[in-house]
């Protein structure tokens, strides 16, 4: 099959490592489906992400990324359950394991979920990620209940925007936050307020939280225990939370791949309460392009890929 691939060659990292070309056919294992591809999408930064070393301890030969997406399932492994040959599909995939940028891709069933209805391949590739991530941060590790106050950095970005709209769902007061020039889309993706991270003094501006969900790090994140009530939470996808405060609960974690999470995900966007954004589509042959495109912020939206 076709697919994007990295053979990590020597002098060459990243963007600039990413070849296109064939590569073997994959083969389900027990548990897996197999995919065809419709549409997948990615983090440009995954592209430096520590996946060298399989789960068994093995070196990887090479690295096909893209670990979301979606499609249609064309076989099933050994034990495989809760999908069927001729499903359309979409999920995220262990990041140990070879993505979606390819004509087809192995992944454990239990990964997946039904496309959404409401979407077509493309749309659906954009969502797994941000809503996964979002959904645990503010409800598995946040624990997040109505009538509580969250405040969201990044907010305006793909995994905030997606962010802010599960917490308005869930009853949340939800504050927004990020560059000035973002006011208007968090507004209008639900955030009760907006919160300008630019000015200096922005945590002085913010009544106290019950959760911080943090995608910004760095000095943003380092500021933020300020605004969290006594026994509440701080919670980062970006790095370890380091405070002085002994009462409140601190979270740095990495995103699970949970196909429970994302069927009640894809019920949320048939409900019409969850809108992905997909700002630029690129072949699968371009994929340095689209890489480029992202990292550079040419494009402010997901990026996705199609066979």
């Amino acid at each position: 099959m076709k697919a994007v691939h990295i053979e990590q060659p020597e002098g060459l990292e990243g963007i600039d490592a990413l070849q296109f070309g064939e590569v073997p056919d994959p083969t389900p294992s027990i548990g897996d489906a197999l995919v065809q591809v419709r549409a997948a999408s990615f983090t440009p930064t995954e592209l430096t992400w520590p996946l060298w070393i399989d789960r068994n301890g093995h070196r990887r030969a090479s690295i096909i990324p893209a670990h979301e997406g979606s499609g249609v399932v064309v076989a099933l492994g050994y034990g495989a359950a809760g999908v069927s040959v001729g499903d359309e599909v979409f999920g995220l995939i262990d990041g140990h394991r070879d993505g979606w940028a390819a004509e087809c891709v192995t992944i454990e069933a239990r990964s997946l979920a039904p496309k959404p209805t409401t979407l077509d391949f493309v749309d659906a590739a954009a969502l797994p990620q941000a809503a996964l991530t979002s959904w645990q941060a503010l409800f598995d590790h946040g624990h997040l209940e109505r009538g509580q106050t969250v405040l969201i950095h990044g907010a305006g970005g793909g995994v905030g925007a997606v962010a802010v709209q599960l917490a308005r769902w869930a009853g949340a007061h939800v504050v927004g936050s990020g560059r000035g020039r973002a006011r208007e889309r968090v507004l209008e993706l639900g955030a009760d307020e907006f919160v300008d991270v630019e000015r200096d003094d922005w945590e002085s501006t913010v009544d106290p939280v019950d959760l911080v969900y943090d995608i910004i790090g760095g000095d943003v994140l380092a500021r933020s225990s300020a605004v969290v009530r006594p026994g509440g939470a701080l919670v980062s996808i970006m790095q370890p939370v380091e405070t002085e405060r002994d009462d409140l609960r601190t979270v740095h974690f990495v995103r699970d791949a949970n196909g429970s999470q994302l069927r009640e995900i894809s019920r949320l966007v048939d409900a019409g309460v969850l809108h992905s954004r997909v700002d630029a589509v690129y072949p699968l042959a371009d994929a340095r392009d689209a890489f480029l495109a992202k990292a550079t912020r040419r494009v402010a939206g997901k990026v996705v890929l199609t066979p």
